[in-house]
């Protein structure tokens, strides 16, 4: 049990809602949604795997996003940027694949921050910063009625955000950074390792390729 007696500067968990409400409004624009269902999917992006992480996990009163505004300005931040550049949405879709980077790495050290502050094991605190990093994307696939992004065979996403728990809990407990040294260090390294899975299209593959390549051959008489 590694217990956590800090607080990591606000301004990681608000720009990981910036960036991931950002990425749920580009992804409503695409589909051609109202204002409506482009704030909707901007708030569940944004702060979906929060709220997973504070209902489900950690079970301390009301969802930390539900009690400060700011996480709201935050997410009409997002909906705003992707209204503003939507139409260069082809161009920067790159761009807003390294956005999704950089959130992931943000939010994976959040949530590791706050489970470790509930007082939860290490294993099982890196488990709830993979979740807070990639709950939102998944309920947002849920919404969309797209099989989730993260299930699928693809460049690496949930193994960045799990790698980036575990090094954020290693230098704050075993190299023993300030703890907003690690934060921005882990991030970094969160977004290194993502962006280079995009640039040169780190995979991962079907559990059952060998099969699913070599079908089993029809009954023929």
């Amino acid at each position: 049990m590694v217990n956590s007696h800090f607080s990591l500067p606000l301004y990681i968990d608000l720009g990981a809602t910036f960036l991931y409400a950002l990425t749920g409004a580009m992804v409503a624009m695409r589909r051609r949604y109202d204002v409506v269902g482009l704030f909707v999917l901007a708030l569940v992006t944004g702060v979906g795997g929060a709220l997973i992480r504070d209902g489900l996990f950690i079970q301390n009163g009301p969802p930390a996003v539900m009690k400060d505004a700011r996480y709201l300005l935050a997410i009409l931040g997002g909906c705003m940027a992707a209204g503003l550049f939507g139409h260069h949405m082809v161009r920067l879709q790159r761009g807003f694949l390294l956005a999704d980077a950089l959130g992931l790495g943000a939010y994976a050290v959040v949530g590791v921050d706050r489970a470790l502050g509930a007082g939860l094991p290490v294993a099982a605190a890196i488990m709830v910063g993979t979740v807070n990093a990639c709950g939102g994307g998944l309920l947002r696939d849920v919404l969309v009625r797209e099989e989730p992004f993260m299930f699928k065979p693809g460049q690496f996403y949930v193994l960045a955000a799990l790698l980036g728990g575990g090094l954020f809990v290693v230098l704050i407990h075993y190299v023993h950074l300030p703890p907003e040294t690690a934060a921005l260090l882990t991030i970094a390294a969160t977004f290194v390792f993502r962006a280079l899975a995009i640039v040169f299209n780190w995979k991962t593959t079907p559990i059952w390729r060998e099969m699913l390549s070599n079908p089993p051959a029809s009954d023929s008489k």
